[in-house]
């Protein structure tokens, strides 16, 4: 009996982190420095934003490091937009 040669499928490089609700590759948390930059505030006041708890977009602590979801910055900032829309 002969073998039957299987077609090769190519595996990609890294894991993909996949949501089970949705199914979408999901980007790295923003770091303080990330979501100063992103707002264009200064960093202090990303840190003023976590030590008031309100004030600024969703924050959440991992360890020791303040970190957010770009999903929850960018919602913020929608929030605060201002002025009729056309």
């Amino acid at each position: 009996m002969s073998a039957v040669a299987l077609p090769q499928i190519a595996l990609p490089a890294t894991p993909v982190a996949v949501s089970e609700t949705c199914h979408c590759m999901r980007r790295p948390l923003a770091n303080a420095q990330q979501i100063a930059e992103y707002c264009g505030v200064p960093l202090k006041t990303v840190y003023r934003w976590s030590s008031r708890g309100g004030g600024g977009p969703r924050l959440m602590k991992v360890g020791r490091h303040l970190k957010a979801r770009w999903s929850d910055l960018d919602a913020y900032l929608d929030s605060c937009s201002i002025g009729a829309r056309q």
